[in-house]
C-alpha cells in the first residue's frame, strides 16, 4: 500500500464523514441554503492567503525542479480563477467587503489556519505535502462524480468543477505521488511527522464542513 493511501486507512473514518457530508449532498442537489453557503464561503477565503504561503514553502522546499513548477502552476490557478469565484459569489450572496475580509473566524478556520503555518513553519518538505495532499485529495473525492448533473446556481456548480476538472484531477494524482515518493525516501522520523500532519489536516477537515451547519 502506498504512503497517501495507508494515511487515508488510517484516518477512514473521518475522511468519509467529510466526504460523505451533508454539505456534499446538498450542494450537488443545489440545495445549500444560502445563509449556509454564505458560511461556507466567507470561511473558506480566509484560507487562501495561507495556503498560497504553504504553497510557497512547498516550491522552496522541494526537491527538483519539477516539483517547484507544479506547485507554481497550481498557485496560479488559485490565485486567479478560484479568487474571481470567491468575488462572484460573495457579491451574488450580497457579502459585504467587511465579511469578505475580516469575518469573525470559527473554531475549524483558526484551527486549519494554524495547521498550515505549523506546516510552512516546519521546512520539511513531507510536511508540506501531507497538508497539501489531504486539503485537495478530500475536495476532488466528494466533487468527483462522473455523470452528476450540476446545480442551477453558479455558486453551487462552479465550486463543484473547480474541484473535479481534468486539470485539478490530474494535480491531485501528481500530489498523491509525490506524497509518496517522498514519504519513501524519507527518515522514519520526518514520515511519521508527515502522518501527524495528515492526520491532523482530515480532522480538520471533518470539522470545518460540520460547523457551517452549527
Amino acid at each position: 500500500m502506498s504512503f497517501s493511501e495507508e494515511m487515508r486507512a488510517r484516518n477512514a473514518q473521518e475522511w468519509e464523514a467529510a466526504t460523505g457530508h451533508r454539505f456534499v449532498e446538498e450542494i450537488f442537489a443545489g440545495a445549500v441554503p444560502p445563509e449556509v453557503m454564505r458560511r461556507y464561503l466567507t470561511q473558506d477565503y480566509q484560507f487562501i492567503d495561507g495556503f498560497v504561503a504553504l504553497l510557497g514553502m512547498a516550491i522552496a522546499t522541494a526537491d527538483r525542479f519539477e516539483s517547484r513548477i507544479r506547485f507554481a502552476q497550481f498557485a496560479a490557478m488559485i490565485t486567479s480563477d478560484e479568487n474571481t469565484y470567491f468575488q462572484r459569489s460573495f457579491d451574488a450572496l450580497g457579502v459585504p467587503q467587511a465579511e469578505r475580509a475580516h469575518p469573525v473566524l470559527t473554531a475549524p478556520t483558526i484551527g486549519f489556519q494554524a495547521l498550515m503555518r505549523d506546516a510552512a513553519a516546519s521546512r520539511d518538505y513531507a510536511a508540506c505535502l501531507a497538508v497539501l495532499t489531504v486539503a485537495e485529495w478530500i475536495y476532488l473525492s466528494w466533487a468527483d462524480r462522473p455523470g452528476a448533473a450540476l446545480p442551477p446556481d453558479f455558486v453551487h456548480a462552479e465550486w463543484i468543477t473547480l474541484h473535479n476538472n481534468d486539470g485539478f484531477r490530474a494535480f491531485v494524482t501528481w500530489l498523491r505521488g509525490e506524497l509518496d515518493r517522498v514519504g519513501a525516501a524519507v527518515d522514519p522520523e520526518s514520515r511519521a511527522t508527515a502522518a501527524a500532519f495528515f492526520s491532523r489536516a482530515v480532522t480538520l477537515e471533518r470539522a470545518f464542513f460540520d460547523h457551517i451547519y452549527a
